[in-house]
């Protein structure tokens, strides 16, 4: 297992350490990990190009840390507890020995339709068994997977597919979501009309929809792998190969694919796992993240059975059938570890103490938050009822980028405070910048920030667009990673994340690039040119407020042209990324070369009715007054 820190003075010591000789540190956590082949070179990285590459000429294959270590001592060991998305109906639980079965069948299932190592998978699927099988199944023979979100439009869904070139798709017939039911092969057979690169769908039945299956492309997912052989030798992998691809919005349209690569992934995210957790062997730990996002990705699938943990899978929703599910299951599994999202926490907050109280949650060790800042009201609500005073929170700030936790607490062992995500893990070297790239050494002093040396789960590229990865990430400060995030440092050095400063939307820590809810917005049929910005919002922390010219001569009902306008959006990208409010406007607040002044539009959205700054640049500053008088 990894290396894990068992006090604050160690973490002290450590971190430390990992700064003043990084290669050494992150080489003995590397060396308790199963390795094929001995790396000969631990880092080699310039932050220019970039280029990054940690344990160089060593080789290796992530699931045969994930799985076979394990058999010998922890075979018949629970790794997954899956809950249905109705407690009525049967839930299932795998062992190790079964998940290293059930991949290996999957594995020649694929490897029988001709998937090579390098090719690219889609996996478009429910929180099912038959999902994390998946995931696992391409790394061990050295496929890249693609998850997509299933919340995700076909037209989204197809930008991905193509954008990466996959082979085969993954899916299920449909998923359960609280009373409803999603179909999903219906959007995989829509988004494959414009995707050319796909030569087979596997389709789990997960719903019985009976949904049509093409012949000749269309597989069943039970019926392929049933007899296939139930051992599959782990391809090598070096440890700079392409592990996955997972798309993330930015400050442009087009989603970008952010690659992450076998060996030094694999080490960081065990090593976070178990030192923020503090997890230990026999603990139960639970993230209620999708398997879509990046947290479900690091703490669902890889973090977890890196380290030999017992883990929750749960296909439904917190509020089904009652608002009082996660504490149910919280108790159900005798749940230790627990980590969630600020929304998750803000929407339950309002349902009062009886829905809680009624279960035991006794057995809480640590209770998390991701996604996004948590305001001190969630966080005291969350110490307090749910941790009930005895659970450290750990308020973990980290990015689809990063790979794994970069800034938190580590249990019980770390000093906390509301709203402060706190100290970087050992190895994590943060620092804030002001807009002159000047290192802001005071603290209390909001700054941009950037991180000045190599983690090994970092982001080696933007897939197909290397250009991309340097311009997003690596140009703004020459020499250091750009997070795209403001933060600040209290007098004790604790980091307190301020927020996004680019035009990226955090809704329910889920991010969205203004530009690519525009661009689904300018599809419809009313719409001549739209405007998107965030707004604080109780429940989400940032809500979708869009601005929206339209055709003059429209003689459309208001509301029936907001709502489509939504269907617009909800087609272009998924229902997930639909404004909470639509203004429409009849111009948009501009500079004299055309540039939208997003900075005005943001505090109209937050409620201001005067205080705009300088607006003398403005080609018609009128319009501002027509857009604070109708907005809401």
């Amino acid at each position: 297992m990894a290396l894990r820190i068992k006090s604050y003075e160690q973490y002290q010591i450590d971190y430390q350490k990992s700064i003043e000789n990084p290669t050494q540190f992150w080489e003995g956590i590397a060396n308790t990990f199963t390795w094929k082949k001995k790396w000969e070179n631990t880092l080699d990285w310039e932050f220019t190009t970039p280029d990054v590459k940690w344990f160089e000429g060593g080789s290796l294959n992530i699931t045969e840390n994930m799985l076979d270590r394990h058999l010998k001592k922890n075979g018949d060991k629970v790794a997954f507890h899956w809950e249905p998305n109705d407690p009525c109906a049967p839930n299932k639980s795998i062992t190790y020995n079964e998940l290293y079965t059930e991949v290996c069948k999957m594995a020649n299932a694929l490897k029988s339709l001709g998937v090579e190592k390098g090719d690219r998978i889609c996996i478009y699927m429910p929180m099912t068994l038959e999902a994390v099988v998946s995931i696992i199944a391409c790394a061990r023979i050295g496929a890249v997977h693609s998850i997509v979100f299933a919340g995700f439009s076909s037209n989204a869904l197809s930008d991905r597919i193509n954008d990466a070139k996959a082979k085969i798709v993954i899916t299920s017939d449909g998923l359960n979501r609280g009373a409803k039911q999603v179909e999903l092969k219906g959007m995989v057979d829509t988004a494959l009309e414009t995707c050319k690169s796909i030569e087979h769908v596997i389709v789990f039945n997960c719903i019985d929809s009976g949904s049509n299956m093409q012949e000749g492309r269309d597989l069943n997912y039970h019926a392929l792998i049933a007899d296939m052989p139930e051992h599959c030798e782990a391809t090598e992998m070096q440890s700079e190969d392409l592990l996955f691809i997972l798309y993330t919005s930015g400050s442009t349209g087009k989603p970008k694919g952010v690659v992450h690569t076998c060996g030094g992934y694999m080490v960081y995210t065990s090593y976070s796992f178990e030192n923020v957790f503090q997890h230990e062997g026999s603990d139960v730990f639970w993230c209620t993240a999708d398997i879509g996002w990046i947290t479900g990705h690091s703490y669902i699938v890889y973090g977890p059975l890196l380290s030999g943990a017992t883990s929750i899978l749960f296909e439904g929703v917190p509020t089904y059938p009652d608002c009082g599910r996660f504490w149910a299951i919280c108790e159900k599994y005798k749940v230790n570890q627990f980590y969630t999202a600020p929304t998750a926490i803000r929407s339950l907050m309002g349902e009062g103490l009886d829905v809680v109280n009624k279960y035991d949650l006794s057995n809480l060790k640590v209770i998390g938050s991701v996604g996004e800042p948590i305001n001190e009201e969630a966080w005291q609500w969350y110490f307090d009822n749910i941790g009930k005073g005895n659970c450290p929170v750990v308020d973990t700030w980290w990015q689809t980028e990063t790979g794994g936790i970069m800034l938190s607490g580590l249990g019980d062992l770390s000093p906390m405070k509301p709203t402060h995500a706190g100290y970087p893990l050992p190895g994590i070297q943060p620092v804030l910048l002001d807009g002159d790239g000047n290192i802001i050494e005071e603290n209390e002093q909001e700054g941009y920030l950037c991180i000045r040396f190599p983690w090994p789960s970092m982001i080696r590229t933007t897939y197909g667009d290397h250009d991309r990865c340097k311009n997003v990430y690596f140009s703004n400060y020459k020499g250091y990673y750009f997070t795209g995030d403001g933060a600040k440092r209290d007098v004790d050095g604790m980091y307190r994340i301020i927020g996004r400063v680019d035009d990226v939307i955090n809704v329910s820590g889920h991010r969205f690039g203004t530009a690519e809810i525009e661009d689904a917005i300018n599809t419809n049929e009313h719409a001549i040119e739209s405007a998107v910005v965030g707004y604080p919002h109780d429940i989400k922390g940032q809500g979708i407020y869009a601005y929206v010219v339209v055709n003059a001569a429209n003689e459309t009902d208001p509301e029936e042209m907001r709502k489509s306008l939504i269907e617009s959006v909800s087609q272009g990208i998924g229902k997930i990324a639909k404004p909470d409010k639509i203004q429409i406007v009849t111009g948009l607040p501009k500079t004299r070369s055309g540039k939208i002044m997003r900075r005005i539009l943001r505090k109209i959205a937050e409620g201001e009715k005067t205080n705009f700054g300088d607006t003398s640049t403005l080609l018609d500053p009128e319009v501002v007054e027509l857009i604070v008088k109708e907005s809401f």
